[in-house]
């Protein structure tokens, strides 16, 4: 038997406990054993280490080799601008490295939040006497005292209970308040039992004494954070692709390195000046500005995002949101509006709204029992709350004084003078108060509880007495609520002589009607939840409230199509293997319900094992360990812990699972955008190493300079891939289903394109304008020219202006990557329009200015070599234009459109 089992004697005897409390002695020997009562960091990744990790990652290891190279290539051949381009390596090194590293030291910040939960003093009984000490002091077999507005500080057993409730929402994950008092329990989990009370919980209403069982990492709160620490946050899959990007940029651009490095050899070249040819091939390949051009596209995409409600704090979360296949939300609060508001009301037979009460008067006064009874049967309290004084405790409560007062007109409060409390067992409330008209009793609570106490029913002509027929009448009329997804109430009322003994006054009551309240779900879901559908992508709820509340919640917001859906409880779901979980996850329709933190883990690592991308919703402590292991964790903002947005990659501003929505929609189109400025970036390596190439072979002087390339990469190119980055989605975003796990950021298609045929054209582009001023200047085949040579000098320029020319025209063709470039508006994208200026100032000035031809080693082109570049850029555009439509073709033709 487990400690919430026992009775309290017993409970008190396993802990060698009194109800005086324990001694000083044993207080000492069990804080040296068991530890102070506070939640411990797991051992982690030291800081420095982290740091460093941001640093020495693939990707960077690739950029420290180039610089390394680029160095090593300038002490051998000084002037040639290598050393520059080893600083700006470095600098992108540096400022990526800083970036990721203050991102991922705000995730590591969860802890500090699970303190703040805690309380930090407590009262305590030790030696037969009551003391306040630090929480953190608390030792297993302490006696508590707690009462209405304490957090509880440790797992404990009651020992007293006078009307005590708790809210467990941010362990548990139940929205309402929760009865306990001191019986043993025969609940099998201790979560659920009515005698605990667990840490990070609090006290809504009433008193208690409490057994103190377990402290620190001992505690369900402290196995939650252990969870939340020491479960692994796998990469996205952006990071994943990034990681085999630099792979395959690696092997290209060593394997390059080494076929020239032997095309040199075999031509008899020097060692090293073969050697530092191959270098300059290397670092031609290696895509410097591919690090900064994505985490900038990121950064400008969440904020894009956050203007819809969806604040990103993890950058690569911005592309994994836009390939979940799987989203596993929160009921309360996400789906619905987390506010309880009264939907209909059963009065003499009749199914009203309170709208209708409202238009008539006279039906009010003549149920005035029952609105008073709404009134005034609870355990709210009023707090002074910004100035105004606000209504506190259960949000049910809450609606229905707020109903009685509408219906009311004007509002009486009659003294309460005894109360029988509510508990799941009698499923019913009881207040006495003095009203005008002598002592009533007013209750409300369960039909099924209430119906076998009632002898009348209220109606227009009074009271009546109670038949079989109008008992029947009333269950149909909670069959059809329930049905509608309401929680239904039952409200009854008698005359006392008097407020004595008053749970024996529960008895000839009058039935005054029924009243049904529902949490409404958002008005936006439902439109959400079919474009998730229309996307391929599976909504799967999993709550910690009751499995009908949450079916029929599912029903409202189209969640559940199907006439028999799957609902699993946390004690089914703690039956079922890890095999039979699962396959029911392959149902169409599926809820989880009163499942625990550790089961939610379980649930988002088994749609893992199932190669889903998974998004995960929560708001509580017992959600961080999932929203952890998930490939993205949303919080809620408004109702979510700190823990619970410590630990997770997006937030949601409105904890409204239509932004959810909306970001995968900016997520898809933040991959899509990658795709299209990877595209644009290498196909400008084409025309940077095929000079090298035919530098070699053919024996020329070299048509490109180290510090030429690095003004494309860093200079040029950077602004216009932003644009790409930031673009609009494409039509019919969401109309598609999420993109296969097996597919690649950099496939063969994008390869071939960005290549072996835009990068052709910009290749043969380029080589022609360099041979075409040097014919010019009157140049013939086999002659070596100086590095110094006006006429070299012109011809490099050439060779790097056409590069440019070309990629103004291959940014519109990678902004439509599919659809004709005349197909979109050429003018909707303010960062591409103004990359390009950027581009044309930027040419001007290297062209054009006396520091620029210094730093750049160019000189000013004559036009006649702008208007021999023109028609290639035209070309390319007609060319691509023809490939678009071949595709667009085939895909009509085979039905894959």
């Amino acid at each position: 038997m487990k400690i919430h089992q026992f009775s309290i004697d017993e409970a008190l005897a396993s802990l060698h406990s009194h109800h005086e409390g324990l001694l000083a002695a044993q207080v000492e020997n069990r804080l040296r054993e068991y530890g102070p009562n506070r939640v411990e960091q797991v051992q982690g990744e030291p800081l420095w280490l982290s740091f460093i990790r941001e640093f020495v990652h693939f990707f960077a290891l690739i950029l420290w080799i180039a610089a390394g190279l680029a160095f090593f290539a300038e002490s051998r051949h000084p002037g040639e601008g290598m050393a520059m381009l080893g600083y700006a390596i470095l600098g992108v090194i540096v400022i990526n490295g800083l970036f990721s590293f203050w991102q991922q030291y705000r995730a590591e910040r969860a802890i500090a939040a699970l303190q703040k939960l805690l309380p930090q003093h407590v009262k305590v009984i030790r030696d037969g006497k009551v003391g306040l000490i630090f929480a953190a002091a608390l030792v297993p077999g302490d006696v508590i005292l707690l009462q209405e507005g304490d957090n509880v500080p440790a797992d404990c057993r009651l020992l007293e209970a006078f009307s005590l409730r708790v809210n467990n929402a941010t362990v548990t994950g139940e929205s309402r308040p929760q009865a306990r008092d001191a019986l043993p329990s025969s609940e099998e989990r201790l979560e659920h039992s009515r005698n605990t009370l667990l840490a990070g919980t609090s006290v809504v209403s009433g008193e208690g004494r409490a057994l103190v069982f377990a402290t620190g990492m001992h505690t369900e709160f402290g196995k939650i954070a252990h969870l939340t620490q020491t479960a692994s946050k796998t990469r996205s899959p952006l990071q994943r692709e990034i990681v085999r990007l630099s792979r395959l940029i690696a092997i290209l651009a060593v394997t390059l390195g080494l076929v020239f490095f032997l095309i040199g050899h075999s031509m008899h070249m020097s060692f090293w000046d073969n050697f530092i040819f191959a270098i300059g091939i290397i670092v031609a390949n290696v895509p410097e500005g591919l690090l900064p051009t994505v985490t900038l596209s990121l950064a400008m995409a969440t904020q894009r995002m956050a203007k819809r409600n969806a604040l990103i704090r993890h950058l690569p979360s911005v592309e994994a949101l836009g390939s979940a296949t799987v989203i596993c939300t929160d009921k309360t609060g996400t789906l619905t509006e987390n506010r309880m508001t009264v939907n209909a009301l059963y009065l003499d037979g009749q199914m009203l709204t309170p709208t209708a009460v409202q238009r008539q008067p006279e039906l009010a006064h003549t149920h005035r029992r029952l609105f008073e009874d709404a009134l005034l049967c609870h355990n709210l309290k009023e707090t002074l709350l910004n100035g105004k004084w606000q209504l506190m405790g259960d949000p049910m409560e809450i609606a229905l004084v707020r109903m009685a007062k509408t219906c009311l007109g004007e509002v009486r409060g009659y003294p309460k003078i005894n109360e029988v409390p509510f508990d799941t067992d009698r499923k019913r409330l009881s207040t006495i108060h003095h009203t005008p008209a002598g002592i009533v009793l007013y209750c409300k609570g369960a039909l099924e509880a209430l119906l076998p106490l009632c002898t009348q029913i209220q109606t227009a002509a009074g009271t009546v007495p109670m038949t079989q027929d109008a008992r029947q009448a009333y269950l149909n009329a909670q069959e059809d609520m329930a049905g509608r997804g309401l929680r239904v109430l039952a409200f009854a009322w008698r005359m006392l002589e008097d407020s004595h003994n008053a749970p024996a006054q529960e008895r000839d009551l009058i039935l005054a009607g029924l009243v049904g309240l529902e949490d409404p779900p958002r008005p936006e879901v439902p439109a959400a939840i079919s474009k998730c559908r229309a996307a391929g992508i599976k909504v799967i709820m999993i709550t910690g409230d009751h499995p009908h509340t949450a079916q029929a919640i599912g029903r409202q917001i189209g969640q559940i199509q199907t006439d028999n859906p799957i609902v699993i409880t946390g004690e089914q779901l703690h039956r079922l293997s890890d095999i039979q979980l699962r396959l029911v996850l392959d149902a169409p329709d599926l809820i989880f319900a009163r499942v625990g933190a550790d089961q939610k883990m379980r649930i988002v690592t088994a749609l893992k094992k199932k190669k889903h991308v998974v998004a995960v919703t929560g708001d509580g402590v017992n959600d961080a360990p999932a929203l952890k292991t998930a490939d993205i964790g949303i919080a809620m903002g408004v109702a979510g812990t700190d823990v619970a947005k410590e630990a997770a990659d997006m937030v949601l501003l409105d904890d409204n699972f239509a932004s959810i929505v909306a970001a995968i929609e900016e997520g898809r189109t933040v991959y899509e955008n990658i795709r299209k400025f990877l595209t644009y970036i290498l196909t400008s390596n084409i025309p940077e190493v095929v000079p090298y190439l035919a530098f070699a072979l053919l024996k020329i002087p070299l048509p490109l300079t180290i510090i030429q390339i690095l003004a494309v990469d860093l200079g040029t190119d950077m602004l216009p891939a932003l644009g790409l980055g930031a673009a609009k989605p494409e039509p019919g975003n969401m109309a598609k289903p999420p993109r296969p796990r097996k597919e690649r950021l950099l496939d063969w298609r994008l390869l071939t394109r960005a290549y072996l045929f835009l990068g052709v054209m910009e290749a043969i582009a380029a080589m022609s304008a360099y041979f075409y001023v040097l014919y010019s200047g009157g140049w013939q085949w086999g002659e070596g020219r100086d590095s110094q040579d006006p006429l070299y000098l012109k011809a490099t320029t050439a060779c790097f202006s056409a590069i440019i020319v070309m990629q103004i025209v291959n940014v519109f063709l990678c902004k439509t990557p599919e659809r004709s470039v005349f197909s979109a508006p050429a003018f909707d994208n303010r960062i591409i329009l103004g990359g390009i200026v950027l581009e044309i100032a930027l040419v001007v000035i290297i062209d054009y200015t006396a520091w620029g031809n210094l730093i750049f080693g160019t000189l000013p082109l004559a036009p006649d070599v702008w208007l021999f570049i023109l028609p290639f850029a035209l070309a390319m555009l007609l060319l691509e234009e023809v490939r678009k439509f071949a595709v667009a073709k085939w895909k009509y033709w085979t039905g894959k459109s």
